[in-house]
């Protein structure tokens, strides 16, 4: 409703589609809505419902009884939901909008979005639940002149042939042709979004997932991007920003590398300072980040196989996260691996304080063990080797980052060892156990080859 009337208000409503979800079951749900503001409503547990969820709210467990929420192929066989059982339930949904329309004498659904006025609410409002509360600002209906819109009615142009990723198209040909190593320098301000999908997408259609050779498309901007940077970003394409980003970068990373540090002209002090925003790696699949500074809340949620060195993180931090490998060398916020259910996260905790700010209901805290080191020229599994790869990523961020907690960090590297933190998924490393115990036995039990002996 306060979106609905600020919109109205700014002469802005013609040029937005609202959309309203939580809790919508009905088709009265929608008219409310409608009524409220909203243009579009969005479902989600009573379509499900409809295929056939039970609402037994063990999704992240993978053993959902009716076989929606699972990769176990015997549960899945007792999946029974079809697309005509959804489309059935939104009928009927369509079927209550119209019989609700035709009471108020309305014949298109836009003629009653932004009508607070056909909304009863005395009787809600004299419940004596509602007795002290003042419901005139949620119900207010701003008067304006008849040419102003109070629905969407109208097209954006959002200039999708000028963006920034047609440039770096345009750069990236012989790259995309031939596999040339390109390099350029760029600029880059907020209202650059998502810089780098349509490139990846480019070379998703040459090379499939298994892109380009490493750095063969490689641009540095400087500024701040926008929202999404180096989203879905292709193997073989590096994107170095100096400067900071928004929220969502690396959303759906898809085996390209991202490293950014802010300027080195600037005062800030990178270590205590929020470089990338909020949600960053978001189904993250492979690939390579190192962040200089600070992340907002949810970092790496279900990410499920990147990589990613940063300094400090917010609330949430590896929220479902299912693979890859994550390192904090700073802070972290509350609730840290929560419906974390695979991959492995080593946290420098300085303070010792960690283990309180980490929900440990899927989770084990380990120390690292200062003989486990990798033989010479392999870093080994997520089970094995913590020291070598330890050591490779904090490397590696300050080769990209060049960072002075992580040159720190090594400089004092035994020391280090102590305080860093590792945070497995039990029954991931539960099944990681079992496949190399599988694996080994599968040696032992081969056949000896002619000249064994």
């Amino acid at each position: 409703a306060e979106t609905q009337q600020a919109l109205v208000l700014n002469r802005l409503r013609s040029r937005i589609a609202v959309q309203v979800d939580g809790g919508l079951r009905t088709g009265r749900d929608v008219v409310v809505g409608a009524l409220l503001g909203a243009d579009e409503f969005g479902f989600a547990t009573a379509p499900l419902i409809a295929a056939g969820c039970i609402m037994m709210r063990k999704c992240h467990l993978n053993t959902c009884p009716v076989g929606i929420a699972t990769q176990d192929p015997e549960l899945r066989k007792k999946f029974r939901g079809t697309p005509e059982h959804v489309i059935n339930y939104f009928f009927y949904v369509a079927e209550e909008v119209r019989e609700l329309m035709a009471k108020f004498g309305i014949r298109r659904f836009n003629e009653m979005i932004g009508r607070t006025d056909l909304l009863e609410k005395k009787k809600a409002i004299a419940h004596w639940k509602a007795q002290g509360l003042d419901f005139e600002r949620l119900f207010y209906r701003p008067k304006v002149a008849k040419d102003v819109s109070i629905f969407n009615s109208e097209r954006q142009s959002h200039d999708i042939y000028e963006i920034l990723d047609r440039k770096l198209i345009e750069l990236a040909q012989p790259a995309l042709n031939d596999k040339t190593p390109v390099k350029a320098d760029l600029g880059i301000k907020n209202t650059d979004r998502t810089a780098g999908a349509m490139l990846s997408g480019e070379v998703a259609k040459r090379y499939g997932h298994a892109g380009l050779p490493e750095d063969t498309i490689s641009f540095r901007f400087t500024g701040t991007a926008g929202q999404s940077f180096g989203a879905f970003l292709a193997r073989g394409v590096s994107f170095e920003l100096i400067g900071d980003g928004n929220d969502y970068v690396g959303k759906g990373l898809s085996g390209g590398r991202i490293s950014i540090f802010p300027n080195p002209d600037s005062k800030i002090e990178p270590e205590t300072s929020i470089v990338v925003g909020n949600t960053v790696l978001y189904g993250a699949i492979s690939g390579e980040c190192y962040f200089r500074g600070v992340a907002g809340e949810r970092f790496c949620v279900r990410n499920s196989g990147a990589t990613a060195v940063v300094e400090g993180v917010g609330d949430h931090g590896c929220e479902y996260m299912t693979g890859g490998v994550v390192m904090v060398i700073g802070p972290t916020g509350r609730n840290f691996a929560a419906g974390m259910s695979g991959g492995i996260a080593y946290v420098y905790d300085e303070s010792g304080d960690f283990a309180p700010r980490c929900n440990p209901e899927m989770v084990d805290l380990g120390v690292i063990d200062a003989e486990d080191v990798a033989p010479e020229g392999e870093i080994g599994d997520h089970l094995q080797h913590d020291v070598s790869r330890i050591r490779q990523m904090l490397e590696r961020h300050v080769h990209y980052t060049n960072s002075r907690r992580a040159r720190a960090l090594l400089d004092n590297f035994e020391d280090t060892l102590t305080r860093f933190v590792k945070v497995t998924p039990r029954d991931y490393a539960r099944a990681l156990t079992e496949m190399r115990a599988a694996a080994e036995g599968a040696d032992e039990s081969a056949p000896a080859m002619a000249g064994d002996d």
